[in-house]
């Protein structure tokens, strides 16, 4: 919005809570703000831009607005004795109600908004009188209030632990502290059972999260830098780091210069910025690929020379804020964020499903590594291939524990939904007549064509009710009578489109990778996720969004007709976790999924006549 667009009481209108009629707006509050320092201003021909450390904002709104920023910066720049004067000159000049107070109060708010603003108290020396250095005038340009920060900073003192005091990561290392206002020492001592270098600090008035710490780890053409915690913390995720890239190491000369100063300053950066109370590093770029809630690592690289946050899952939960339980996943959105943290190539726990050269059409499909061989699956949907894919690739990697057959989802209910589907047998079916006849839903008809049409597979399909709200869906080929795809579903053409959507996926299987080893197709649990999604205006049940929040509104239903079949023959799903002796790489899946939202749950094994139809898992 530009100034002149603005309403007279633009600044009533504004989020947050409305203050009262006789209280001083912003104008008349303006002398206790100033820039922060750093903030560059461009003027424009009918504007101005501002930018400062990591925001910026651009204010266009006629020829007058020049001028009215430049009335601003008079108060904004000015010094603490003449603000005060030019602020009242400023308010008296633009009276209450009239467009140009409306305009001052937008452009004093957009400054706020873009946090370019500081109030001046806050830049004054320590507080608390403290004689010791201060930090510069960084502070001001990041820090909500640059004066606490920097007493924290002047109150703490910092130790670099490393087995080599005088290697480069210890020295780049005490110089960025040093250089950022925390006085530190470098001292002799074992960081981590791999080496490296760990940097603590006290006296920072934290004693509620205990001495925070950041651990850094360089190996041959790689190196790390773990998120803020306790000293057990740090070393602990610096072990878990140092063996998960440990097969990423770059044969090459003795490290640069480069490298180690990169790891070391960035784990300064982040000591400091935990001491003052600011925001992570991590967080400054807002990058979406990160999800909050998940720590973050930063991982550098020698060839070429850079850094990256990722997102960590690490196995050792030691602080409590790492080891509390994460909020379960709702939407598609949420689960489609956290498989790249699962799938991290550097990081990660499980291999990242990619089409590659795979056809997206008429069927999505998606191809992964697990132990031994190969995984496809397939969707309508690529996005709905790669949930699928991850699920059943963490279900074969949790399975080598040997303890029941664990069931991964993206939050319980969609754990469930799979699990359940697993445990539908055939005993009372009642058959159902279904015929690709108008009037039935799009997605059945649909489904159903592309595979007997597009893809010229004789197929035929057979419905049965299995119980009140509960229809499974078998298609055969009709000359041998091969199984070609399954569903279980709360509808019959749900189950039918499922279970054409399957041998659909089946068949292009058989074209792109003959023989793979494990193939998974799709089924209705995924709905779940879609419950509650945007669709256009045009979009109807024709559309798999649409056709997915649909089938969510039948879910319940569906697993609840499922769970009391289940229950009686003791296959209700339950809990999984691995037992103390499974293997490591086991319990870190298992803890990577639980610190991301998934849900892990087990159903015994089913019926002989059912164990070879399971929704199209082979």
């Amino acid at each position: 919005m530009t100034v002149e667009q603005a309403p007279p009481d633009a600044a009533a209108t504004r989020p947050g809570p409305r203050a009262a009629p006789d209280a001083p707006d912003a104008v008349q509050t303006l002398a206790r703000w100033t820039l922060r320092p750093g903030v560059a201003v461009t003027e424009l021909p009918d504007g101005v831009h501002l930018r400062g450390w990591i925001t910026g904002v651009t204010l266009e709104g006629g020829p007058g607005l020049r001028v009215l920023w430049s009335r601003l910066a008079e108060t904004l720049t000015a010094g603490s004795a003449l603000a005060a004067d030019r602020s009242a000159r400023l308010a008296r000049s633009a009276p209450a109600g009239s467009p140009v107070r409306a305009a001052l109060l937008t452009v004093i708010s957009r400054l706020h908004e873009h946090h370019l603003l500081v109030e001046r108290a806050d830049l004054a020396e320590q507080p608390d009188g403290t004689a010791g250095k201060t930090s510069g005038p960084w502070l001001g340009a990041v820090a909500d209030r640059p004066a606490t920060a920097a007493a924290a900073l002047g109150r703490s003192r910092a130790r670099v632990i490393a087995a080599d005091p005088e290697g480069p990561l210890a020295r780049s290392a005490a110089r960025a502290l040093e250089g950022a206002g925390l006085r530190a020492e470098v001292v002799a001592g074992a960081a981590s059972a791999d080496g490296g270098v760990l940097l603590t600090a006290t006296g920072g008035g934290q004693q509620d999260r205990g001495e925070p710490a950041v651990a850094v780890g360089l190996r041959s053409g790689i190196g790390f830098v773990t998120p803020v915690g306790s000293v057990a913390q740090a070393r602990a995720d610096a072990d878990a780091l140092a063996g998960r890239l440990r097969g990423r190491e770059a044969p090459g000369p003795p490290e640069q210069a480069g490298l180690p100063a990169l790891l070391a300053s960035s784990a300064a950066h982040r000591l400091v910025c935990a001491v003052a109370g600011l925001r992570d590093p991590s967080a400054e770029a807002d990058d979406a690929r990160l999800v909050p809630g998940v720590p973050t690592v930063l991982v550098a690289e020698r060839e070429p020379l850079r850094g990256e946050y990722r997102n960590w899952a690490g196995p050792v939960l030691v602080d409590a804020d790492r080891a509390r339980p994460a909020p379960a996943v709702r939407t598609l959105t949420e689960a489609l964020a956290r498989i790249p943290v699962l799938t991290d190539r550097l990081v990660g726990v499980l291999d990242a499903p990619d089409p590659g050269t795979l056809p997206q059409l008429p069927v999505a499909l998606v191809r992964c590594e697990v132990a031994d061989g190969v995984l496809l699956a397939g969707s309508a949907r690529a996005d709905l291939a790669r949930l699928e894919a991850v699920c059943r690739a963490a279900e074969l990697r949790l399975g080598e524990a040997g303890e029941g057959r664990p069931v991964v989802g993206a939050g319980p209910e969609h754990a469930r939904g799979r699990a359940l589907r697993r445990t539908a047998v055939g005993r009372d079916a009642v058959p159902v007549s279904w015929g690709p006849r108008p009037g039935r839903c799009p997605q059945a008809l649909h489904w159903w064509a592309v595979l007997v049409r597009r893809l010229g597979v004789d197929a035929d399909v057979a419905v049965a009710r299995l119980g009140a709200s509960v229809f499974r869906a078998r298609v055969r080929e009709r000359t041998t009578g091969h199984l070609l795809g399954t569903a279980v579903e709360a509808s019959a053409d749900d189950a039918v489109a499922y279970a054409a959507l399957s041998a659909a996926v089946g068949a292009r299987a058989a074209v792109e990778l003959p023989g793979v080893r494990h193939l998974v197709t799709p089924g209705g649990a995924s709905a779940v996720l879609a419950r509650g999604a945007d669709t256009a205006p045009w979009e109807d049940a024709g559309w798999t969004t649409a056709w997915l929040a649909a089938s969510a509104e039948r879910e319940p239903e569906l697993q609840q007709a499922l769970t009391a079949r289940a229950a009686p023959a003791g296959q209700a799903p339950r809990p999984w976790e691995p037992s103390a002796d499974a293997p490591a790489d086991v319990h870190a899946l298992w803890s990577a999924l639980q610190q991301c939202g998934f849900s892990v749950l087990s159903v015994p094994p089913g019926p002989a006549e059912h164990r070879g139809d399971t929704g199209g898992l082979r």
